[in-house]
């Protein structure tokens, strides 16, 4: 998310603290998936009856993110001289995300280009005298993943497909992985970089939130997507079905992957998702509602000090799935608020994002801040909602 654009405009950044996902009308084929995937033989051999909701594990906040190097660096200061308190952290590639440093959830911002070009020339290049970016993926149509346009859009894959193949190869030479969590966050360019003369994005619309769906599923078979389509049953939201009758099994979701919109509502992008598509009928990617709304499974509460922590407990003791955040980069390190990472895994969240994620990432601060699981595992039994017989040794090899 922006720290940019919270600083310069009153627009402020989509997406922060609520709540969440997702309602949909469940075929039966899908429904009789989840129900086999609980007593499947994997199942009993692996992870018995854990269900997806009784994990806990870490994700990576703008998993994409480069910072700004050379000329390109020199010139994003020269726009906005704040940029090395938000922007200066990189992560490694998805594949090594994924692998080396264990990550399961991956936090991607998304903005349309459904000509192509639109952010090939940012201010940031024609300021230190560059021509655009050589990249034939920037010039052609479809959503690009980067963090500000024109000042911050220095990643590891510039498109969203580009990303999304990187997960598909990853996952499909490691089968056995729990489901991994995509974080989609709808963004639009900044005013104050369009005045500067920078990109002007699009309005999301139907169309492109329908080619949102296109993207996902030009990449990933519909038995690799866990949708609101496998969750809800006959006759109930697709909350009433997940705080009734919970989540489908580990096994049934080993190798799988499952998105959701940081973006919530009441809000013309979730409403727009939601039209047309009652209980997310057919959609790819999962709502953030607030809880009480009928499409609300996953939520969101950023912050776990204070409260929160036990705000969090509840929803997880509820049976929904949560996301927040171990670290905001730089704030964490910089003033050395280190038990927020404890705080957050007590809260029993099931997602727990970072910017750090291994070891010597915060050294440039001084610090030695990495935030892991214990034991430096993928995933682990959830401290709030697993039940007694879950074993760490039996979620992953």
């Amino acid at each position: 998310m922006s720290h940019w654009k919270q600083r310069l405009t009153s627009v402020g950044r989509l997406g922060a603290v609520a709540a969440a996902v997702v309602a949909a009308a469940v075929t039966a084929s899908a429904l009789t998936g989840v129900v086999q995937g609980a007593g499947s033989a994997s199942a009993a051999a692996k992870a018995g009856d854990v269900r997806m909701n009784e994990l806990q594990f870490m994700g990576a906040h703008n998993a994409y993110h480069r910072e700004m190097q050379d000329a390109e660096l020199a010139s994003s200061v020269a726009m906005d001289p704040t940029y090395p308190t938000w922007g200066f952290y990189s992560h490694a590639a998805i594949p090594d995300l994924l692998g080396a440093q264990h990550m399961r959830g991956l936090e991607l911002d998304l903005l349309p280009d459904p000509q192509g070009g639109l952010y090939r020339h940012p201010l940031a290049r024609k300021l230190a005298g560059l021509g655009p970016i050589d990249d034939p993926a920037m010039a052609a149509p479809g959503m690009k993943v980067l963090h500000v346009a024109d000042i911050d859009y220095n990643t590891t894959c510039r498109t969203f497909v580009a990303c999304l193949q990187q997960v598909r190869q990853w996952s499909r030479a490691n089968p056995d992985h729990s489901p991994i969590l995509l974080q989609l966050e709808l963004k639009q360019t900044d005013d104050r970089l369009e005045q500067a003369g920078g990109a002007v994005s699009p309005a999301w619309t139907p169309a492109l939130l329908d080619d949102l769906d296109r993207e996902i599923r030009s990449v990933f078979t519909e038995n690799a997507l866990i949708t609101a389509d496998d969750l809800r049953r006959p006759g109930l939201t697709l909350e009433q079905s997940v705080l009734r009758y919970g989540w489908p099994t580990l096994d049934w979701a080993r190798g799988k992957v499952m998105f959701f919109l940081d973006n919530g509502g009441p809000g013309p992008i979730r409403d727009m998702y939601l039209a047309g598509h009652p209980n997310l009928a057919g959609r790819a990617v999962f709502t953030r509602g607030n809880p009480g709304d009928p499409d609300a499974a996953i939520t969101m509460v950023n912050d776990p000090r204070g409260a929160n922590e036990a705000v969090i407990r509840d929803l997880v003791s509820r049976g929904y799935l949560v996301r927040t955040r171990s670290d905001e980069p730089l704030s964490t390190v910089k003033n050395e608020e280190f038990g927020r990472l404890d705080t957050a895994l007590a809260s029993g969240a099931q997602l727990v994002t970072t910017d750090f994620p291994s070891v010597g990432m915060a050294a440039r601060y001084d610090s030695d801040f990495v935030a892991q699981l214990p034991g430096g595992n993928a995933v682990r039994c959830n401290p709030v909602s697993a039940p007694r017989k879950c074993r760490d040794d039996r979620l992953e090899d």
